[in-house]
């Protein structure tokens, strides 16, 4: 361990003090206007060939004329852009040993036309973008995306799928890193879906799916990385944007967020706002059959109907500011806040009959919770560029605290079969939370030789959270500390990681090989009460993370790419506690200490046509799988005998094979249709509660969406997806989808949009399914408030000031985020 961290180290500082050196190289062109006459102050951007990213941008002088320096070997292409004119492209260019100096022709700018002076001009990107190393969605490009809310978008984006608890998995695969601007979320499940709820889609301007990452990427993530960049407006001058909106399905709902920006001389400010209400319910019915385990002869039949209200505020604010030290070194600082109570309200109506349908008992129970989390983060960056030719240091220090609180009260009233009371319980509960995560990373990229590259890079992280669960039970007038269901577990872990990343373009062939080393340790607590004694337990492990990426660019319509790599995933922190946590009378959650983390192989081939048709192949093998899995409650083990215990457990290997097939189909200039398919064929074999398991089925995704652009700024969208029935673990899920319409406007001189539209217009995105778990057999149907009507105002203001530098994606954390689990409902 301390031998490879000290070679890291070497590698590092060797290649932040030593230049390999490389050809000198030269790119000049010239810029005119409509009248021919020299065209200056015109914004010169070098864009990467493969993938559109700015490297570097000046100015042409008063001749109208410009030259870059020393660019690294590789393909590109140049933006021209200017105020008052459209936006020019030159023609790909490629420089190399045997080609270093390159003369452009001369490009003629012309003015945007006089109808168009004195609008703003708002740029329509397609919906869907399919690049070389990942699929970009562009948020605002849909037209039904308004109203919505982070988790609502991702549920339409091609290749996604969210399931009945806001777990989210990446072409039929769950364990995703969710990550905001380059950094993780900090939560898993449920609770990273309350977050995503909880955020509008108008403070979205993309989200990146990546399903191979990096090496320079933490190893975590078995299906990949996803990417929601939240919106900066990186003009300089004074701009902001405002968004109001009215939603109405079951329940109405309302989010709205304001962007602001300002920019000058040698500071950048921005600064976002969001405030939401989501109303909605939840409505979920289970049907149980239990059988003798040696006869298999039906022994009991339990129904379950319930209900929920929700109430969910949620203020968020993110404030930062970019000092730009010199031409060469940026300093940043970003502070985030997230504030948000929640009021549940439930009734839960519970039948137990015997094997002829007779009902044995009634219990019916009201639940009433008050959660309230809130979460802080601050994050100080800071990027040196050595020259122009790509030599840089990264650097990110990262402090994030969360902290959530429970108020819960149950009332379970037992009847007999004549619906006349026997018993009733009153059970309270406190449930606070306390999480600090601290991170911290540095990473260098040094040009080589003959356009290579070498990326290197050194980050450590600690978290420590502490929960508790403090439960009373209401007896003869007194409340009395239930130490059954009360709990305290305090969880501590560290890792620390590096990695190097080489790069290089050989004529068509681009190959990219890194190698990452992580070491993990964790140590958990579960502190003790007057009818259980102390508990903890430690683990200490590394491993190494190789990846490679091979491109082909076979002609100007075709290219190729392969790509490998390795990756686990952890626990979430929680998941390890090994207490037995109450979630109704007949349903508890049980932490596992033993829960081992995951690792998987993972390799793609990609053929992308004439950048409209993109076809992709992948496989995968998962080691230890863990998933959520069910049982039957176990009275040795302190559990209701006819309960369901939840918990995560080690199930043995997954093997997940798929084919996807994207297209953009330009069916008439005003018309594009964008169309995703996706198979994905799953198999689990391993061993569960003493019962073998052999599970294999294939899932069908698609996506659709229809993109219109009218004349006079109308334009409209009509979407919709399905997925076929397929396996989630011990689940088997069956066939479901949406559909979507919408239609906006723009006005106020193009400043303004009005957005209206409806999603899952049919109802049809309704959770049905069973399980199947020792000697139960359960069904269920879960609805939730997803048919809503969405009216929106956007307005943009400000005036932009020619001129542009580009904002690195900045946060230094990785997976502990999105290993949290706190308080929230579904």
């Amino acid at each position: 361990m301390k031998k490879t961290l000290f070679l890291l180290t070497i590698a590092l500082s060797t290649l932040s003090f030593v230049s390999m050196g490389q050809s000198t190289t030269s790119v000049k062109g010239n810029v005119t206007d409509k009248q021919q006459k020299p065209a200056e102050a015109v914004t010169i951007t070098v864009l990467l060939a493969k993938d559109s990213s700015a490297v570097k941008l000046q100015s042409t002088d008063k001749s109208g004329n410009f030259e870059f320096l020393d660019l690294s070997f590789g393909r590109y292409l140049l933006l021209y852009s200017a105020i008052g004119h459209e936006k020019a492209y030159s023609a790909e260019f490629e420089l190399s040993a045997a080609n270093a100096a390159i003369q452009l022709p001369s490009i003629q700018l012309n003015p945007v036309s006089s109808e168009m002076q004195g609008v703003t001009v708002v740029h329509r990107k397609p919906f869907i973008e399919q690049k070389i190393d990942k699929t970009v969605v562009n948020v605002d490009a849909a037209v039904t995306n308004v109203g919505a809310t982070a988790l609502e978008v991702l549920e339409k984006s091609p290749g996604v799928m969210v399931d009945k608890d806001g777990n989210i998995s990446l072409k039929g695969k769950q364990s995703v890193m969710v990550m905001m601007d380059g950094r993780p979320t900090y939560l898993t499940g449920e609770q990273l879906a309350n977050l995503l709820k909880s955020m509008p889609a108008s403070s979205i301007d993309q989200i990146e799916l990546v399903t191979n990452p990096s090496a320079k990427y933490d190893a975590a993530g078995n299906s990949g990385i996803i990417n929601i960049k939240t919106k900066k407006n990186k003009q300089k001058g004074f701009n902001g944007t405002l968004t109001l909106n009215y939603g109405q399905g079951a329940y109405w709902k309302t989010n709205n967020s304001l962007n602001l920006n300002y920019r000058t001389g040698k500071f950048n400010f921005f600064a976002n706002g969001g405030y939401s209400i989501w109303n909605s319910f939840q409505e979920l019915n289970i049907n149980r059959k239990f059988s003798d385990a040696s006869s298999k002869e039906l022994t009991a039949i339990f129904e379950q109907t319930s209900f929920m209200k929700n109430e969910n505020k949620n203020y968020n604010m993110k404030i930062g500011a970019d000092y730009f030290l010199n031409k060469k070194t940026t300093l940043g600082i970003v502070l985030n806040g997230n504030f948000s109570p929640e009021k549940q309200a439930g009734l839960n109506t519970s039948y137990m009959m015997n094997a002829a349908a007779q009902n044995d008992s009634i219990i019916t129970a009201t639940s009433s919770n008050r959660d309230l989390w809130k979460n802080k983060s601050i994050n100080v960056n800071m990027r040196h560029q050595f020259d122009s030719t790509g030599r840089e240091l990264t650097a990110d220090l990262d402090y994030v605290t969360y902290g959530s609180n429970s108020e819960q009260l149950f009332v379970n009233t037992i009847y007999d079969p004549n619906w006349s009371p026997k018993t009733v319980e009153h059970l309270k509960g406190r449930l606070p939370i306390d999480i600090d995560i601290y991170s911290a990373k540095i990473d260098y990229t040094q040009p080589l030789k003959k356009g290579a590259k070498m990326e290197a890079g050194l980050k450590t992280s600690y978290v420590n959270t502490n929960n508790v669960a403090g439960y009373t039970n209401l007896i003869n007038g007194g409340w009395v500390p239930d130490y059954d269901k009360s709990n305290n577990f305090d969880y501590k872990e560290n890792i620390i990681a590096g990695y190097l990343n080489y790069n290089r373009q050989i004529k068509k062939f681009g190959i990219q090989a890194g190698l990452r080393y992580e070491h993990t340790s964790y140590e958990g607590y579960q502190f003790g009460n007057p009818q259980r004694a102390d508990s903890s337990f430690k683990r200490n492990y590394g491993s190494l993370f190789p990846t490679l990426f091979v491109s082909y660019a076979a002609n100007d319509k075709n290219q190729l790419a392969m790509s490998y790599g390795r990756r686990i995933d952890r626990p979430a922190y929680q998941d390890l506690n090994p207490f037995l946590f109450f979630l109704d009378k007949y349903t508890y959650g049980r932490g596992n200490p033993y829960l081992q983390p995951q690792f998987t192989h993972n390799i793609e081939f990609t053929h992308t046509y004439n950048s409209f048709l993109t076809t992709t192949l992948n496989y995968s093998y998962t080691k230890d799988f863990f998933s959520e899995t069910f049982s039957q409650g176990n009275p040795q083990f302190n559990e209701p005998e006819y309960a369901t215990i939840v918990r995560q457990g080690n199930i043995g290997s997954r093997q997940n094979a798929g084919i996807s097939v994207s297209a953009q189909i330009p069916v008439q200039k005003w018309w594009t249709a964008i169309v995703y398919t996706n198979y994905n064929y799953n198999q689990f074999k391993g061993e569960l509660n003493n019962e073998t398991i052999d599970v294999s089925a294939g899932t069908f995704m698609a996506n659709i969406n229809n993109q219109f652009k009218f004349k006079k700024g109308w334009s409209a969208e009509l979407s919709g997806w399905y997925r076929s029935k397929g396996v989630e673990g011990q689940i088997l899920i069956d066939p479901l989808g949406a559909a979507a319409a919408g239609i906006s406007k723009q006005i106020l001189k193009s400043k303004g949009t009005l957005k209206l539209n409806v999603r899952d217009m049919f109802y049809t995105q309704k959770v049905k399914g069973t399980i199947n778990f020792q000697t139960t057999n359960a069904s269920f149907i879960n609805l939730r408030d997803t048919r809503v009507v969405n009216l929106s105002f956007v307005y943009r203001f400000g005036k932009p000031i020619k001129g542009t530098q580009p904002r690195r994606k900045i946060g230094g954390a990785n997976d502990e985020q999105n290993r949290v689990k706190m308080g929230g409902s579904n």
